[in-house]
């Protein structure tokens, strides 16, 4: 557990020292976020310096690097994947700079490289005979073997895309995503004992803790599409890798309810000629709309994600 600690504590200070850095040189780069027009509450957060998962990424990265005991070919794996989703997420905050709209990568382009990721995932899955896949709440396990494959492009597109569409929020999509990995990187430890994802978990939990700092309402900087699909690849990759897919959806119901709401909602658009179940999707603005702060939406999202985080732990003590 020292192991856990200090890795979170160094990703945190890293974090702290990394986010201001950042900040000034967005500030200086004019890379301020296009605010959809039809939030007219974010009308005002309009220039807020976006691209902030940078820092905590690279914090969360450092971290890692300096603590896992042995760094294995899944970690690697889960590293780069990770840059991966960053560099995918850079190019997408660039290009909505770029066009002054906050229009960037098509969705097609994110789709090909999500699906392109999780295969690649899968397949290595396959080879390492990684495929084990645990049960929550039952204490069991099963082989699911060549099944890994559609599961990883699954989870991977899932996953990623729930993270993006849960950051709509100061403090939201960081919110739940501390609770997230401090919670899966205890199952992990619990389930195979010292471990670098544990490592690496932790030290995501450090770096977002004081991403934190500068997000909370009213945020300083966003985490933008560079901090969103990277957290969303490394919760995926983890969860493959380690056999805890299903536990993403336990722990991180929040990002559930973002893309599932925004699922519901289309759906019910389309068949009704134009009606709405929600007052905005995803729900997260429906909520808003109803005149909940984004303070109170954000700590009931993080205390939902505990919850579940404390029953998953407690079902394999």
């Amino acid at each position: 557990m020292k192991l856990y600690i200090a890795s979170a504590l160094t990703a945190f200070a890293l974090s702290c020292a990394f986010c201001p850095l950042l900040i000034a040189v967005l500030r200086k780069m004019g890379a301020g976020q296009n605010i959809l027009v039809y939030v007219k509450e974010h009308s005002k957060k309009s220039g807020t310096p976006t691209m902030g998962g940078i820092a905590f990424i690279a914090a969360a990265i450092f971290s890692a690097a300096l603590f896992i005991p042995q760094a294995k070919t899944q970690i690697i794996l889960t590293i780069v994947i990770g840059l991966f989703y960053m560099i995918i997420g850079i190019m997408d905050d660039l290009l909505k700079k770029k066009h002054k709209k906050n229009l960037g990568l098509k969705a097609w382009q994110k789709l090909f490289f999500q699906v392109l990721v999780a295969i690649f995932a899968g397949v290595y899955c396959l080879r390492a005979d990684t495929t084990t896949l645990y049960l929550p709440f039952f204490c069991a396990s099963v082989d699911i073997g060549f099944w890994i494959l559609p599961l990883s492009v699954f989870v991977f597109v899932a996953t990623v895309n729930a993270v993006n569409l849960t950051d709509g929020l100061d403090g939201l999509a960081a919110g739940v995503s501390v609770p997230f990995f401090l919670f899966i990187g205890i199952l992990i430890a619990l389930q195979k004992g010292e471990n670098g994802f544990s490592v690496l978990a932790f030290s995501l939990v450090g770096a977002l803790l004081a991403y934190l700092l500068f997000n909370i309402s009213p945020a300083s900087v966003f985490m933008g599409d560079t901090g969103s699909l990277a957290l969303g690849g490394f919760a995926a990759s983890i969860g493959i890798f380690t056999g805890n897919a299903l536990y993403i959806a336990v722990i991180g119901l929040p990002f559930v309810f973002s893309v599932v709401s925004v699922i519901i909602q289309v759906a019910y658009y389309k068949a009704t000629g134009g009606k709405r179940i929600f007052l905005m999707s995803p729900i997260h603005h429906h909520f808003q709309e109803k005149g909940y702060s984004e303070s109170k939406i954000s700590y009931a999202y993080f205390l939902v994600s505990c919850v579940l985080g404390a029953v998953c732990v407690l079902t394999v003590v």
